[in-house]
């Protein structure tokens, strides 16, 4: 692109508010504005539609619910009065209960709490995680851990970190609904430890959920320490903000209040009516021109700040589970959805950039750039050049060879990594999802793969027991395909294979597996 032509597409393309410190340059996307005058249409009747989820519409008819995480940092625009007193009091039931703690009102067995150990997974997971790495620092109140998966070994890695500290160590257990497998897993296996190590682990525990849920009951009738609101009108990827978030922020030692102000700053740049000055507008009109309303290209995100690493995969599961649909409004089948990925700058321009530039031309990048380096003043590694002076080089450097690449690429810029800047950035992406899934026609706001896959998973643990059954009445070694047809289920062999090889390999299950070239000659036996 010549030096002119990027200038002038700069100047008049680039969207910037000095109040919040940020900007958004879509001027190295190749558009002519000629393309975009249907789409600004339909923006409109967008935009118009979050309107009215705003104010409460029914956005989920599935699940007979609104969605509301808009509300979380604009009480007062709640449809009800309700909702709107219930916010405010969490957040400042949250922050009280996070000053008790800090001031030693509340504390553990062995004394004031020094650490932070969050269970959960997905939206309960990821977006603390996020905001943990992004604001935190070595002076924070509390230290965070955190247990977002069902996998054993990695939560003795967590818990070994936590050897010998779980007496000063508060329990985060989230979970909307309390049945979540992975939560529940998590939560069960840091209790027996807690167990273990002779302490009462309700004396260290809070509960984030329904009221009403199994995670409720439980923390009721054991007595936890406290127990903090969700609501069935904020979905699970859309509640950093909630006290999903804001919980182990404040205990942290993050400055929810900015958080929650930076969001709200976005959102009101976000109802703009005039796409061209409305940021998450045009975001959503951007990926729908690139991907031909179709996805047909990926996002990568390139944020060139170490603090902002985790951005990419927290976006994942906010742009993934919210527009990968197979079906539209109206039933359609329309396989729509963005695929999204990315870690760093510099760091990808050792690894991926290589591709980017040269490879398969089948993504766009989003570059976040942060202009200041760090609070103190930086060493000169070479004359008159800092490290920050470098890594802002590489990323210039980068998006210029993309540009010359013929690639698209949009570029996020902020003053700093501040809270306020963290809660613009998570307000800028919902709003973004929320249009660009209107232009699409799909409901953002359910996640019919999600539920399926969870049902899928129940049905193999329903299979193992009545595998482990079948061995035990049965003295002689036998093969998956035997177990299969004894059990009467002749199309599963595979996946009775797999469940047998599973637990063959954990000597605690009881299960021998010998002989056998290929899996359908491998025999197991039950030996307890």
């Amino acid at each position: 692109m010549p030096v002119v032509t990027a200038w002038s597409r700069y100047c008049q393309y680039l969207f910037a508010d000095r109040d919040i410190g940020f900007s958004l340059d879509v001027s190295r996307v190749r558009f002519a504005e000629s393309e975009l005058v249907s789409l600004f249409a339909r923006m409109t009747d967008a935009i118009s539609a979050m309107e009215k989820l705003e104010r409460g519409a029914i956005a989920n008819p599935d699940e007979k619910r609104m969605v509301g995480h808009y509300w979380l940092r604009a009480p007062e625009l709640a449809p009800a009065a309700e909702i709107t007193a219930e916010i405010r009091q969490t957040q400042v039931a949250i922050g009280e209960f996070g000053r008790q703690v800090h001031d030693g009102g509340v504390e553990g067995a062995e004394g004031r709490f020094h650490f932070l150990l969050v269970i959960g997974i997905g939206g309960s997971a990821l977006g603390p995680q996020f905001v943990a790495q992004a604001l935190g620092s070595p002076l924070d109140q509390m230290m965070p851990f955190f247990i977002d998966n069902t996998d054993p070994d990695g939560i003795d890695q967590v818990l070994g970190e936590l050897d010998g500290h779980l007496g000063t160590t508060l329990v985060l257990v989230i979970s909307k609904s309390g049945g979540t497998p992975e939560t529940r897993n998590g939560m069960l296996e840091v209790e027996k430890a807690y167990t273990e190590a002779g302490l009462n682990f309700a004396q260290h525990a809070v509960a984030i959920t329904q009221t009403g849920s199994k995670l409720y009951e439980t923390a009721t009738k054991q007595g936890w320490l406290k127990t903090f609101p969700m609501w069935d009108w904020v979905g699970g990827r859309t509640s950093v903000l909630s006290a999903v978030g804001l919980v182990p922020a404040v205990l942290q030692g993050i400055d929810t209040e900015q958080l929650l102000a930076g969001a709200a700053a976005m959102d009101r740049l976000t109802r703009m009516t005039d796409p061209w000055k409305n940021p998450a507008a045009l975001l959503a009109l951007m990926w729908f021109h690139i991907g031909d309303g179709c996805g047909a290209k990926d996002m990568v995100i390139l944020p060139y700040k170490d603090r902002l690493s985790l951005f990419s995969r927290y976006l994942q599961q906010l742009v993934m589970e919210s527009l990968g649909k197979e079906l539209d409004r109206q039933g359609k089948t329309v396989h729509q959805g963005i695929a999204v990925y990315g870690n760093k700058g510099s760091t990808d321009q050792h690894a991926y950039v290589q591709q980017l530039r040269d490879g398969i031309p089948n993504f766009f990048a989003t570059f976040i750039e942060v202009l200041k380096d760090r609070d103190e003043p930086s060493l000169e590694v070479e004359p008159g050049v800092t490290a920050g002076d470098y890594l802002h080089g590489l990323f210039l450097g980068t998006r210029e060879a993309l540009g010359e690449g013929r690639r698209d690429t949009i570029t996020i810029t902020i003053n700093s990594v501040t809270a306020h800047s963290v809660g613009a950035l998570i307000a800028l992406y919902e709003r973004a999802v929320g249009l660009y899934a209107e232009l699409i026609n799909v409901n953002a706001y359910n996640q019919p793969g999600v539920e399926a896959g969870k049902k899928a998973a129940a049905a193999v643990l329903e299979l193992q027991a009545k595998v482990i059954a079948q061995l035990k009445s049965s003295l002689p070694p036998q093969t998956a395909e035997q177990i299969a047809e004894a059990l009467g289920l002749a199309e599963s062999p595979e996946w009775i294979f797999k469940i047998l090889q599973h637990l063959s390999e954990n000597s605690d299950r009881g299960i021998k597996k010998s002989g056998g070239e290929t899996p359908a000659t491998t025999t197991f036996i039950h030996v307890k």
